[in-house]
């Protein structure tokens, strides 16, 4: 094999690394629901934004919402399939399913009364609604209780959480914390952004430079979303997230400049992807102490998320950086990025 040939496979190893997959960024919808629990009464109450939604089940929520009787039927014979309660492993009866407009068509709220054959004792909840809300869909559910309550996160990966009602529970912050790290780590823009811009770095303080400049900015933009402060339409924010990695990989094709400009960069972009990051928490509607609690929590997943997946690519970058033709490798790379950019400015351009 040819001196060329080798540099051009190691490229390919680093954009199959700086590319997880192929795919629209953001797979993941969330929903929140809220479980009370009152003697041998369960209420499970969900809230989702239809327009995140696969086209079918935010077709078949509107309609319901809109009073077709038929379809609310329908949602509910989905509910019954899909949320499971069982109280020390007996399971509790499906009630009255309610599906309500709580925001003038923006959010769902489906409302399930559940009759269980005993009081208090171990809570068991099971969720599965990939069939209709597709199969990176995930639910933050606060389970409470006269003596406390809990976040827990239902998704692909953890379909089943029990829950001992008898034992006082403090509010957590676990289910946020997933979510934030889940958002993370499929979110494949984001990762692209940040791989883009250590490409070259040559050293771990420089990376510890490139990733707090983006860690501190995409928080303050985060959280200002979330706190109702600043309101960027998803249809400006998502293209701006594909142009900045388009920008990174161009520049890293140029010739190297300061650190600080690297420093600034992902300053500035950052701020645009944390408006990015809010999507998940936004559309939830959460008040007082949740909203603290979910902010803090999936602000830290998100970091937590983030540091992992620089911990998996930084040896590889290290390595092809001892190289001779290393900046040959890094051009490759940062060609296959400026591709990835392209592909989603123009996607998202095209279907708003």
């Amino acid at each position: 094999m040819t001196s060329r040939w080798r540099i051009a496979l190691l490229a390919c190893c680093l954009a199959v690394a700086l590319l997880p997959a192929a795919v629209s960024a953001h797979v993941m919808a969330t929903g929140l629901a809220v479980v009370t629990v009152n003697d041998r009464e369960v209420g499970y109450r969900l809230t989702v934004v239809p327009s995140v939604l696969p086209e079918a089940a935010a077709q078949l929520l509107s309609r319901a919402m809109a009073g077709s009787r038929p379809d609310a039927e329908r949602v509910a014979e989905v509910m019954r399939r899909a949320v499971v309660v069982r109280i020390d492993g007996a399971p509790c009866r499906p009630g009255r399913i309610a599906v309500q407009d709580v925001g003038a068509g923006l959010k769902a709220l489906l409302d399930y009364a559940l009759h269980c054959p005993a009081a208090a004792g171990r809570l068991e909840l099971e969720e599965d609604w990939a069939d209709l809300f597709g199969d990176h869909y995930v639910t933050i559910a606060t389970i409470g209780s006269p003596r406390g309550g809990s976040e827990h996160l239902l998704g692909p990966d953890t379909r089943r959480v029990t829950v001992d009602l008898a034992a006082p529970k403090p509010p957590g912050l676990s289910g946020f914390v997933g979510l934030g790290i889940e958002h993370i780590l499929t979110g494949y823009d984001h990762l692209l952004f940040l791989f883009a811009l250590l490409i070259g770095a040559a050293n771990f303080w420089r990376v510890l430079g490139i990733a707090s400049m983006f860690t501190l900015a995409h928080s303050i933009t985060l959280s200002m979303a979330v706190l109702g402060l600043v309101n960027a339409p998803a249809a400006v924010v998502e293209p701006l997230i594909a142009l900045s990695i388009i920008w990174v990989a161009v520049e890293n094709m140029r010739a190297e400049g300061p650190a600080w400009h690297r420093f600034a960069v992902a300053f500035g972009f950052g701020l645009v992807h944390g408006l990015g990051f809010a999507d998940a928490l936004t559309p939830l509607g959460l008040e007082g102490w949740s909203l603290v609690r979910a902010l803090s929590g999936f602000n830290l997943g998100v970091e937590l998320g983030q540091a992992i997946a620089i911990c998996l690519v930084l040896p590889i970058m290290f390595l092809i950086g001892r190289l001779a033709r290393a900046v040959l490798v890094y051009r490759y790379a940062s060609l296959a990025v400026a591709a990835a950019g392209a592909y989603w400015l123009a996607e998202r351009i095209h279907f708003g």
